[in-house]
């Protein structure tokens, strides 16, 4: 449902309380108390058969005796009466409910599901049960039983827990910061995380959005949301249960090291997420980003009167991973002037501990025109020389005109006061300050800001393409998939891992499989006669892990010395392991690279956000040394780069002493192919390579496990991504009326440049019939936007000349939160018109809707576009003219009515490899 119905919900008229009470300490009378209290101007109305009146307002025995239908319900009275409450509520056309009351229960046949099935087939929205309620300062809305009034703000709270909430609501009070809305979602029945961060990413009242959540019920979800409002504001979220790994039996290391917490955490990081791990840290960031404060970069000034005060700041600050302004010769000029004999003469700036307001405020002064810094941070040490009151007065006031009068007005102060009393705190709220208990607090909540920054920068970064260079054999990797799967098998053999690894161009030890000792002699010979030792290991498809049972044996050069092996491995197996058929060993040629890295990479499944891509340290000792870290596929060379430098091992990478670097793409690279792979093949549950050898030749898997089922999951027949992957069933070619042809394909991330070149081929005039305005720039920002596409909501087919490749063309497409209506756009290359082209185009993405399940397509068209708006008739649109601007004309198509051409036929769609999603 995501935003449907919300701005009723959440900016009401009209509220009725149904379940409010006189009794002292009820809940129904601390919400009646609370929606008196906030000064809400619509109407309220209490329901309660037991009462005449509560608090002055008259009660009314049932929803039907109101006066009027309210646009919300506050729900307070026992879960047994909800149902009836909620079936009546949704005939009468009440928009949402906020249900406070516990125990609804959960699943099939509980009073939960019995109120989401009613609500839901009416449309109604709701908000819990078991939640604190809902806060709106702005609309003077307050829906709960919060002890104080939260003020109006710029930030956000979305909580699943109503504890946090309430601890929220206090801490910003003291802080004199505001909420824009407060929304404790409880057992979620029908709004979501999700739904609310899709509101308010488009609430222009609100600046950033806090979260604080447990678990994520619909993955795909709540990620195209997050990463949606990523793009758009600050997002920060506290996850409780970190120490809550994952407990289930891994069948791989991959498995083991992909635990719970660790997969949330590579989640909020591909959505752009900024992740504070309690509560102190979130009200930190709530501190800056309710103030608008965002630093250009890392690099921070420490201006203090205790030495020791400003090298602790210092060490925390490199540790975190920021940088100490350098200061300029200019700076450290101004300050010589200001400043006594003495002073540090470098950052931090140690003006003494005798230094008074003015002081204070030159230095502050000179180091705000130091270009070399992003940000600086005032610390204070209570003296009996200075008053420390005087001291905040007269920085607060800097900073205050500063902004009054500097074309920077943003310059980013922070400050930390050594015992800080209440009217320091007010003074310091007063300037919009941000100010901390401690140096630590003040430079943990500054490089969070630099975490969103760069987090930003990265979700906007085009990566480079692969795509000439990597083309897998899909096809052949499916056929070996599908006979394992036919023989009831629930793992790959070596011989089937190598031809998977050979479908995807992941380098592999070769290995060939032998009946026997004798077979096994005769398989090594053409390793052994090149000089070259084989790796003996038993061949069983009931055996994962062959050093359990003693089966390998390295290092054999002879024939005689392979057929021992041979023998002893399999007696061996036969002795440990008299369950498993045996079917042979395998012979592999011993790998000897003197400066290999051992590394891991693998695919893991996770319950809730589907397959995981693994990356760390390799060897027998994975879980011991556990240097891991963890993304959600699809990767491209970005995320791929970003998945390998957060590892330890990353820094063996390169060169050091006398090795030699491993070439800077191999690894990640082989990273994009796997993930490839998981998008590819939803029935690789789990994937080992370890260890994966890098070093200056490249990379080589030394040895494989893969786990495959039938995948329980999936989304429209392909694997569940929490990110939906790149739709390459869509490729293809469309044949034009003329008879030519032209390639299409779905639009990537790397694709900006030949989306720039484009732009630039068409004429002013078609570039604003499209945007409704002339086009003469088009920033890096901008065409972000048209290729960084969700799959899960986008969609936009661009149009390849077949010789030359160059772009020709493009149609896309973008669904509301509820998918179900879609606008589309279209542009075409100036001189191809009149060839069927854009008719074309528009077939494939109404076939592309149709797949998809949604319901209605629309455009906007300027009323002087005649060739577009007639195209739009003959495709079956509707068109009427924009109620509130006469120069644009609204097109709908019903998705549910056959498309036609002007010739009658149902779908003019030729193309010779497009598939149905």
């Amino acid at each position: 449902m995501s935003t449907f119905g919300l701005e009723r919900v959440l900016s009401p008229r009209t509220v009725a309380l149904v379940g409010g009470s006189s009794r002292p300490s009820s809940l129904g009378l601390a919400v009646l108390m609370n929606l008196k209290a906030c000064g809400f101007s619509g109407r309220i109305a209490v329901v309660n058969p037991n009462y005449a009146a509560i608090d002055g307002e008259i009660a009314y025995p049932d929803l039907k005796s109101l006066p009027f239908v309210p646009d919300l319900l506050a729900i307070t009275t026992p879960a047994a009466a909800i149902p009836e409450l909620i079936s009546d509520a949704a005939a009468l056309g009440v928009a949402g409910a906020v249900i406070l009351t516990a125990g609804l229960g959960h699943g099939a046949g509980s009073l939960a599901e019995t109120v989401a099935r009613t609500a839901r087939m009416r449309g109604m929205r709701l908000i819990g049960p078991n939640c604190l309620g809902v806060m709106v300062p702005r609309a003077k809305l307050n829906a709960s039983f919060a002890a104080h009034q939260p003020a109006d703000g710029r930030l956000a709270l979305i909580s699943q827990s109503g504890a946090v909430a309430a601890a929220m609501i206090e801490w910003a009070a003291e802080r004199r910061l505001g909420f824009s809305g407060i929304v404790s979602i409880g057992d979620q029945l029908d709004v979501d995380v999700a739904d609310l961060l899709d509101y308010f990413a488009q609430d222009d009242h609100t600046n950033a959005i806090l979260l604080y959540i447990e678990a994520v019920k619909d993955a795909r979800k709540f990620m195209s949301a997050a990463r949606a409002a990523a793009r758009l504001k600050p997002l920060i979220v506290v996850k409780a249960g970190r120490m809550a790994q994952g407990a289930k039996a891994a069948a791989t290391h991959t498995g083991a090291l992909a635990g719970s917490d660790a997969v949330y955490d590579a989640a909020f990081r591909r959505a752009g997420m900024l992740r504070v791990y309690d509560l102190r840290e979130l009200f930190d960031c709530a501190e800056l980003l309710g103030r608008g404060f965002v630093p250009r970069s890392n690099r921070l000034s420490i201006l203090t009167n205790g030495g020791g005060l400003g090298i602790l700041a210092i060490d925390r600050l490199v540790e975190l991973g920021g940088l100490p302004a350098s200061l300029s010769a200019e700076t450290i000029a101004a300050l010589d002037r200001v400043l006594p004999q003495g002073w540090s003469r470098a950052n931090p700036v140690d003006i003494s501990g005798d230094a008074d307001a003015a002081r204070y405020v030159s230095a502050l002064d000179a180091l705000l025109e130091d270009t070399n810094s992003d940000a600086v941070l005032v610390m204070n040490v209570e003296t009996a020389v200075a008053p420390t009151e005087e001291i905040a007065e007269a920085v607060a006031r800097c900073v205050r005109d500063r902004r009054t009068t500097k074309s920077d007005g943003a310059a980013l102060v922070l400050a930390s006061w050594d015992g800080v009393d209440a009217r320091t705190a007010a003074t310091f709220e007063d300037a919009r300050v941000p100010h901390f208990p401690t140096e630590d607090d003040a430079v943990r909540a500054f490089m969070y800001l630099v975490r969103y920054r760069e987090a930003s920068i990265a979700l906007a970064a085009t990566p480079p393409s692969i795509a000439s260079t990597f083309a897998p054999e899909t096809a052949e990797a499916q056929r070996v998939i599908a006979k394992a799967l036919s023989e009831g098998r629930g793992w790959l053999d070596p011989v089937e891992i190598v031809a998977l690894f050979k479908a995807y161009d992941i380098p592999i030890v070769p290995t060939v499989a032998a009946r026997d000792a004798d077979d096994a002699a005769d398989k090594a010979a053409p390793f052994l006669a090149q000089g070259i030792a084989v790796a003996v290991k038993v061949f069983s498809r009931d055996i994962s892990h062959k050093s359990d049972v003693g089966g390998v044996v390295l290092g054999a050069r002879t024939r005689e010395r392979v057929a021992d092996a041979a023998r002893a491995v399999l007696s061996r197996a036969r002795g440990l392991r008299p369950d498993a058929v045996l079917q042979g060993v395998t012979i592999q040629p011993m790998i000897e690279r003197r400066s290999a890295r051992e590394l891991l990479l693998g695919i893991a499944d996770d319950p809730t956000f589907g397959p995981v891509i693994v990356f760390g340290r390799g060897g027998t000792a994975v879980e011991v040394i556990n240097d891991k870290a963890l993304a959600l596929p699809p990767l491209d060379m970005n995320l791929a780069r970003d998945l390998v430098g957060r590892t330890r091992v990353s820094r063996l990478l390169a060169a050091y002493r006398d090795v030699s670097a491993v070439p800077v793409e191999a690894v990640p690279l082989t990273l994009v192919k796997l993930a490839q792979m998981a998008a590819d093949i939803p029935e690789v549950a789990e994937l080992d390579i370890n260890p994966l050898l890098a070093d200056e030749t490249g990379v080589l898997a030394l040895d494989a496990r893969v786990v495959i089922r039938k995948p329980a999951r999936l989304f429209a027949g392909r694997t569940p991504f929490a990110v939906r992957p790149y739709p390459s069933q869509w490729e293809g070619e469309l044949a034009l009326r003329d008879g030519s042809r032209v390639v299409v394909r779905p639009l990537r991330p790397e694709d900006e440049q030949m989306v720039e070149s484009f732009f630039r081929r068409v004429t002013a005039e078609d570039l604003r019939l499209r945007f409704f305005q002339a086009m003469k720039n088009f920033s890096h920002t901008f065409i972000a936007r048209l290729t960084q596409l969700d799959y899960a909501r986008a969609i936009a087919f661009a149009a390849l000349d077949p010789g030359t490749g160059a772009m020709v063309g493009a149609v896309q497409l973008y669904s509301d939160s509820l998918y179900e209506n879609a606008e589309y756009a279209i542009l075409l290359q100036s001189d191809l018109k009149g060839k069927g082209f854009g008719w074309a185009l528009m077939q494939l993405l109404i076939h592309y809707a149709r797949s998809e399940g949604l319901k209605r397509l629309s455009g906007e068209v300027l009323a002087e576009n005649t060739t577009m708006l007639n195209m739009c008739r003959e495709l079956g649109f509707t068109a009427a003219a924009e109620p509130t601007d006469h120069r644009v004309v609204n097109v709908v198509l019903d998705l549910s009515l056959p498309a036609v051409d002007a010739l009658g036929t149902d779908i003019l769609i030729r193309a010779s490899a497009i598939k149905a999603a």
